[in-house]
């Protein structure tokens, strides 16, 4: 639903413009909202569906668990509901711009996948620093790429034949 990276400016009110593609997901699921909450250094805005998925999947585990109940504390406590004006620009709570160290106006705006994320320039900058280590790291337990989807009962599958190499 949402991918790319965007740098915007928040106003001296604590607006952030949306990306056009973002209000287009979010208009076109029939969401004119958002559910801000602090995530690692950033902000997390969830469509209301998939924070509702989201709260479904925390009361789902086991709710005396010190780490859940921390998890759960954290983002529900700092989540709050934000609408989105006409322009398209979604109000930054200063509460959550502080936690998230977005004191400056400018902002990288993440896609990531089923949420947005705005981060303040240089912890975005760090985090993308840090995480491209990862990529060469041969011992991460992702399978890439994904193993193929089943197959209903009676479809053929596809033959993969291996690439020959030519007769010297």
């Amino acid at each position: 639903m949402f991918k790319g990276t965007y740098r915007y400016k928040i106003d001296p009110k604590g607006r952030l413009p949306v990306p056009p593609p973002f209000r287009r997901a979010l208009g076109n699921a029939g969401h004119g909202s958002v559910v801000l909450t602090v995530l690692d250094q950033c902000l997390a805005a969830y469509p209301p569906a998939e924070w509702e998925r989201l709260e479904a999947q925390l009361g789902a585990l086991p709710q005396f668990s010190r780490p859940v109940k921390s998890l759960t504390r954290l983002l529900a406590s700092r989540a709050l509901d934000c609408e989105l004006d006409v322009q398209g620009r979604v109000l930054l709570p200063p509460a959550l711009r502080a936690v998230a160290g977005l004191a400056g106006r400018d902002a990288v705006v993440v896609g990531v996948l089923n949420r947005f994320e705005v981060w303040a320039p240089e912890s975005w900058e760090a985090f993308v620093r840090d995480s491209e280590r990862l990529l060469d790291d041969v011992t991460l337990d992702v399978q890439w790429p994904l193993p193929p989807a089943a197959t209903p009962p009676g479809t053929p599958s596809p033959t993969i034949h291996p690439q020959r190499k030519p007769n010297s």
